[in-house]
């Protein structure tokens, strides 16, 4: 058996590899996905002073710091039960939009669009962002960058940073908006939805007018039946910062749906040897191995799992980006994980909505941002990451610190999904041994889609952490050298 290895996949956010198994006639065996990197974050985190939660959680992952201090601060609101003023609550949902704004532009344009903008058999060096800036023009490529650092620019005002924000605390917010920052926010917010409109239409250019593209996206090897979860409104609605997590089964019909504190009763965790990364499924349906269909309790978060899960957008521009979605691919809900790029673009769209709403709202200024808190105990938070649901869980002692922490980060919830994705393209492309770049790269589409972080997605394991030190003296000759499980 011959074992072809994608070390280290790219374009994603911390270290991953790929192991693909050919038999002896060249054909895919099975493939699997390894996260060989560990952060202790649930273990450190005990003894901690609880409000230190969204600041330390932040630090998971440069990416999306701004979902881990509101799951975290979200947790801190429900252990000191203490409810957030209505004024606190916008303020920390304006903020979340901004993330939104410049998370999304990042995968779609950084990420994951390069595979389409410039071809998914172009030569590696076109495929990221150079490439799509030489294909779409520079023009564009400045717009690209303004618009990233908008939403950046909207984090930084709300949360005292771009990237590692300080400004969630239990039962509020540390600072208010006053009249001139609105104002910046409400141009930036104007341009952002403009720009998100026509990141769409490029979609619609590139992608949907691309035959070979579409087929792609409607082919077999990319297809995934799972359930699907989300944070939903009160009418079924996609809502990234609160809501009651909500699962659909493989016809669009609703399985579940709870509050956050309740997720213990639907959500198990599985472990396997060869990765550092956990695999939630269903506790109703159970733990069936890498297969899909009604019968498997494996389920998809993230943009098409959050569109598949709710019934609508809750702003009218991407509502009907929503629709049309759905209609273009045959109906809710999709099952190509190609999808994912679509379904990011609609939400991307929203957030943009969103954050004109909320910045209109009179209350936006509003300085009752914070109540007090009561007694320490236990509590949950979640929010909806990019990447899909987050959730932070935190039981406390009476000196309000940390006894426990679990966290289930976004694709945590898709590992499962992100290895039988990869195993399936695999087996759908590579045939008879033949092996290059290109369809290397389709492989790597299958888990790319998900816009995966690694980096936050392995907190603990039952084990240890192979490590190698090598000490070197002042003449850099290696001294000696420790090893532990290696």
């Amino acid at each position: 058996m011959k074992t072809v290895m994608i070390d280290p996949i790219t374009r994603l956010e911390g270290h991953g590899k790929i192991a693909i198994f050919l038999n002896d006639k060249g054909n895919v065996e099975n493939a699997y996905m390894q996260i060989p990197e560990l952060r202790g974050f649930e273990r450190f985190s005990q003894g901690r002073r609880a409000e230190d939660m969204p600041q330390i959680t932040s630090r998971i992952c440069g990416v999306c710091p701004v979902a881990h201090h509101f799951a975290a601060t979200k947790a801190l609101d429900d252990a000191f039960n203490v409810e957030p003023t209505s004024a606190a609550k916008k303020l920390r949902e304006l903020m979340y939009a901004g993330y939104y704004i410049y998370d999304h532009t990042l995968h779609f344009y950084y990420l994951g669009g390069p595979d389409f903008v410039v071809g998914p058999d172009a030569p590696a060096a076109k495929r990221n962002v150079l490439g799509v800036i030489e294909k779409a023009g520079v023009e564009i490529g400045k717009e690209v960058i303004k618009h990233r650092a908008y939403g950046q620019k909207i984090t930084a005002i709300l949360g005292g940073k771009a990237t590692h924000p300080v400004c969630g605390l239990p039962g509020g917010v540390s600072k208010g908006l006053n009249k001139d920052e609105v104002k910046n926010i409400e141009t930036m917010a104007k341009s952002c939805r403009d720009f998100a409109q026509f990141t769409l239409k490029l979609f619609d250019d590139i992608v949907l007018a691309n035959k070979t593209y579409v087929d792609v996206i409607l082919s077999d090897p990319y297809q995934l039946a799972t359930y699907n979860m989300g944070l939903v409104d009160k009418n079924n609605k996609v809502n990234f910062y609160d809501g009651k997590i909500r699962i659909t089964d493989q016809k669009g019909k609703e399985f579940a749906k709870f509050d956050v504190k309740d997720y213990y009763k639907n959500i198990a965790e599985h472990v396997e040897e060869w990765s550092y990364i956990k695999f939630p499924y269903l506790k109703k349906i159970g733990w069936k191995g890498y297969v899909d269909g009604k019968d498997s309790g494996l389920y998809r978060v993230g943009p098409l799992g959050r569109l598949n899960a709710a019934e609508g957008m809750a702003s009218p521009l991407a509502n009907k980006e929503y629709k049309r979605l759905f209609e273009t691919l045959g109906g809710r809900p999709v099952n190509s994980t190609l999808a994912f790029h679509w379904a990011r673009l609609v939400e991307l769209l929203y957030a943009t909505e969103r954050t004109l709403e909320l910045i209109k709202d009179p209350e936006i200024t509003s300085n009752k941002i914070r109540n007090p808190v009561g007694e320490p105990g236990e509590g949950y938070g979640v929010v909806e990451a990019c990447r899909g649901t987050l959730i932070h869980h935190y039981k406390l002692d009476k000196n309000g610190l940390i006894d426990k922490a679990n966290l289930i980060v976004a694709t945590v919830n898709n590992a499962g999904a992100i290895n039988m994705s990869i195993r399936n393209a695999a087996m759908g492309l590579i045939k008879g041994g033949k092996v290059n770049d290109g369809l290397l790269n389709m492989v790597e589409m299958a888990f790319r889609a998900y816009d995966p972080c690694f980096g936050c997605a392995t907190h603990t394991l039952p084990g240890q952490m192979p490590m190698e030190v090598k000490i070197y003296d002042n003449n850099k000759k290696l001294y000696k050298t420790l090893r532990q499980n290696m």
